[in-house]
């Protein structure tokens, strides 16, 4: 409640509907109130009214949010079960930042030729498997697959990075295993805000922070693993690479369809 106690009654409708609950905030000043609930759905309600004082309000002022859009629409679990709805159709997020991961396998085709289709199809499923257990591990979700490529989320820059170099590790034990095979992973990363809507029946993003994630990993050769500065500049980010004597190599490149040049790091 807020402004000067007033003695006249004030009236509070609530209506309850089968779309979602009423969250929007209502100001009372201080003073008489008549709560009037009414159910519009089919189903029996149990609604219940909380009287608190304003120490619980600056207590819950100072609490630090745990779940938001961005660790939720990111989470595997979460993907898992509800990956099909769990935003409406015309329904978007604005979602402040969220990191983007994609991969793409360098010369897959040359592999079909070289190994046959069955020997490269499964090596491709192997590889698709070992990505997604990973992407798992280091808390991020895989969105969508494209031929050969991924297009993964994760809530930070630091586990998206962290994720890539794992990947890159598990290329190359793959390649040491076995003879005549060489998966080359080209991978980009780049964070920053995004849209999360729904589209063609699953959870997608869209933005500018999207397009130049996919842009930084069409200019990776094979092995490198590019990020952009929001990954690179980023605290923990700074404290991984420094703690496992890793050197960002900075360069300014054009990105197709991006205006101007920006600075594209490499992970050698």
């Amino acid at each position: 409640m807020r402004g000067e106690p007033t003695r006249e009654r004030q009236n509070v409708s609530i209506i309850i509907k089968n779309l979602h609950a009423p969250t929007e905030p209502i100001r009372l000043q201080p003073g008489p109130s008549r709560l009037l609930i009414e159910n519009r759905t089919e189903k029996r309600v149990l609604p219940a009214v909380w009287v608190t004082g304003s120490a619980v309000h600056h207590l819950i002022s100072k609490r630090k949010p745990f779940l938001n859009a961005n660790r939720l629409l990111s989470n595997r679990v979460f993907r898992e079960l509800y990956g099909s709805n769990p935003i409406d159709i015309d329904q978007h997020f604005n979602i402040n930042s969220l990191s983007f991961l994609f991969t793409d396998l360098k010369e897959s085709t040359a592999l079909y030729e070289r190994v046959g289709d069955l020997a490269a199809h499964d090596l491709v499923r192997m590889h698709f498997d070992t990505l997604a257990e990973i992407v798992a591990l280091k808390a991020g979700a895989i969105v969508k697959t494209t031929g050969d490529a991924v297009m993964a989320t994760f809530p930070t820059p630091d586990r998206a990075l962290v994720a890539a170099l794992s990947m890159r590790e598990a290329m190359d034990k793959i390649n040491r295993e076995r003879e005549n095979i060489n998966l080359l992973l080209k991978i980009g990363i780049h964070a920053g805000p995004c849209l999360a809507v729904m589209e063609n029946g699953r959870q997608d993003y869209f933005g500018r922070t999207v397009n130049i994630a996919a842009r930084v990993q069409h200019l990776a050769d094979s092995r490198a693993i590019l990020a952009t500065a929001p990954v690179v500049e980023n605290s923990e980010t700074s404290k991984y690479l420094k703690a496992n004597s890793l050197i960002s190599v900075p360069k300014r490149a054009p990105l197709r369809g991006i205006a101007g040049e920006m600075m594209i790091y490499e992970i050698p």
